[in-house]
């Protein structure tokens, strides 16, 4: 049987913005009273309509109504999982926890205290709940339910014990006492700590094997610069890319072991902009993270935040809205972003107690492998990163380890050979693409070999490009690649604060052994 168009016709969909294929098939569906599909799970083409309602949403509810289905089942049947955490604006005494529930549920909250058998304090929590189409012949329509607590006034310093609960399931009662995790917050002033990162993870065996190496470096937090779960498998930010957002479901598991315990602050890449939700794409990243809230224009986007932890502020960014590869969200912040983070970098620099300033997104500004460079982070970003002296950027998107020397106006303005010093206000800043978080892997363009750690094979330049505004590739010849490995691996930053404040920045390999390292120090 010939099922109904229902998507945006493909020749249309690259001429348009997220935002206008969202409205497009909104006031068409709208006449039709027909549904947009979620997209095909595989293959990415839009393959039918179910007949139940409007575009995928988004709500927000202190205590979600029960649907028909989950008001038969008694909250005791029904186990959270997925529990993440992250910061709230700062990290010494807020802390947000999230996770999820199969089925709708009532009052959800969650109780915490300083010991495990003491977990007096119950803060209620938020249900987000979450509406993906159904796809005829493909999938039926799916509901998630995400669930937010703010955990303010806390005790900088100070081990808390919690467990997330709702109406007949109470994580303090004997029978769930295996599921009360633990988190910590920042000191009031760390001498040191330990971050990790990498992007571009996915749901597979590498990312797992990630997350277990990378949890051994008891880090205070873990960055995540983009391409978080891949349920969007094409990436492209359009309604024909194939979606299953059941991938959530497998993700938030996956990472539970790590995340519950571990603030995961992310940011979004370009497979995260889903455009069933809203018209910028982010209506599931709003539905599924709770991040900080400190002063950024609304009006961004939820992967926009800063914090400081001890001596280092951490400046997170949505490469969307300026990348030339894949415009699909370009300019959708209408310049509002790149000038809050002209502001944003300027305090923060102004601040005495910050030391360093390390900037996250997802798209390269500098890389040589299948993605290449990004002009639009070039053009609107670089600038600001030498006006307030940033000391270090991490990217994701290209699935490899490569590391710059330090970049001064485009070029090299200090080599940086594995186990060197660099020094930000002299030589530039080094940026660093640490994709190996768990997809599969990319490669280095033909005849270039990798570099690493007990593997040193230098070359003087090697051939690539980057990305127009016209989204065509610009050939170029680079001088700044200085480490290159194709292999799953994250990074692990040690950052000291004291009269020689300095980064250690070390990366890893998936079996443990060291690629890179180099310090950062300040006024050197």
């Amino acid at each position: 049987m010939e099922t109904p168009d229902c998507g945006v016709p493909h020749q249309l969909a690259r001429r348009m913005s997220m935002a206008e294929q969202y409205e497009y098939l909104r006031t068409r569906l709208s006449r039709r009273r027909a549904l947009v599909t979620a997209g095909a799970v595989a293959g990415g083409a839009l393959t039918g309509c179910s007949g139940d309602g409007a575009p995928g949403t988004a709500t927000r509810a202190g205590a979600t109504a029960a649907s028909p289905s989950a008001s038969r089942v008694h909250g005791s049947a029904v186990v959270p999982f997925g529990r993440h955490l992250a910061f709230g604006a700062d990290p010494r005494t807020r802390m947000r926890i999230s996770w999820q529930v199969p089925l709708a549920v009532r009052r959800p909250f969650v109780r915490i205290g300083t010991r495990p058998d003491e977990l007096g304090r119950r803060i209620d929590a938020e249900v987000r709940d979450l509406h993906t189409p159904g796809v005829s012949g493909v999938r039926p329509a799916l509901d998630q339910f995400y669930v937010h607590a703010a955990l303010d006034g806390l005790l900088p310093g100070t081990t808390y014990y919690y467990g997330v609960g709702h109406d007949g399931f109470d994580p303090a009662s004997p029978d769930h006492r295996s599921t009360i995790g633990s988190f910590r917050t920042a000191p009031a002033t760390p001498e040191r700590f330990v971050f990790t990162a990498f992007g571009d993870q996915g749901v597979s065996r590498a990312a797992a094997a990630n997350d277990d190496l990378l949890l051994r470096r008891e880090p205070a937090f873990h960055l995540h610069a983009g391409d978080i779960c891949y349920a969007n498998g094409t990436g492209r930010g359009g309604r024909t890319d194939g979606y299953d957002p059941g991938y959530w479901d497998l993700f938030l598991k996956q990472n539970e072991p790590v995340a519950a315990s571990v603030p995961w602050m992310v940011t979004t890449g370009n497979h995260d902009m889903e455009a069933w939700y809203s018209p910028d794409g982010y209506g599931g990243q709003l539905a599924r993270w709770s991040l900080p809230d400190n002063g950024s224009d609304p009006r961004t986007a939820p992967g926009v935040y800063a914090f400081t932890y001890g001596n280092v502020a951490f400046v997170a960014l949505d490469a969307n809205d300026v990348s030339y590869e894949i415009p699909a969200n370009l300019g959708h912040t209408g310049g509002r972003q790149t000038a809050w983070l002209d502001r944003k970098l300027a305090g923060l620099r102004a601040d005495a107690s910050v030391d360093f300033i390390v900037v996250f997104f997802h798209h390269c500004a500098y890389s040589t492998s299948s993605h290449a460079s990004d002009g639009g982070v070039r053009e609107q970003w670089l600038p600001l990163f030498a006006k307030h002296q940033v000391d270090l950027v991490i990217n994701g998107h290209n699935h490899v380890y490569e590391r710059t020397d330090a970049i001064r106006d485009g070029e090299v303005g200090r080599p940086v050979p594995i186990g060197a010093s660099t020094d930000p206000t002299r030589d530039g800043i080094v940026y660093v693409t640490a994709g190996g978080g768990g997809r599969d892997l990319y490669g280095f363009p033909a005849g270039v070999p990798e570099s690493y750690e007990g593997h040193v094979r230098d070359r003087e330049s090697v051939e690539s490009f980057h990305w127009t505004r016209s989204q065509e590739s610009a050939k170029e010849t680079v001088r700044w690649s200085r480490v290159r490995y194709r292999g799953f691996s994250f990074l692990s930053v040690e950052a000291e604060s004291g009269p020689r404040p300095r980064l250690t920045v070390s990366a890893l390999a998936q079996n443990g052994e060291r690629i890179d390292h180099f310090e950062v120090r300040r006024g050197t």
